[in-house]
């Protein structure tokens, strides 16, 4: 599966790139080239973060679900129990 990203974040993303190395690597890198450098990230780390994010939903989700019955358990009948 490959990470899409909406052409909006992917602008932003690759301004970002481009601000990062001309403020930390004293290097101007044009659209294209920053293009490239996002490519290869969303292609070789994107997998592994997106792996990670699946991961810690289904353990937020297994948590909460495994909880219900400490959540919302309510006793039945018991108003009129001697």
């Amino acid at each position: 599966m490959s990470v899409k990203l909406p052409k909006e974040t992917q602008q932003q993303l690759i301004s970002s790139i481009q601000l990062f190395f001309r403020e930390e690597m004293d290097d101007e890198m044009g659209e294209l080239r920053a293009q490239q450098v996002l490519d290869f990230c969303l292609k070789t780390i994107g997998p592994s973060i997106y792996n990670q994010a699946i991961s810690d939903a289904q353990g937020y989700f297994r948590d909460k679900v495994e909880d219900l019955d400490g959540a919302f358990w309510i006793p039945e009948a018991t108003r009129w129990k001697p």
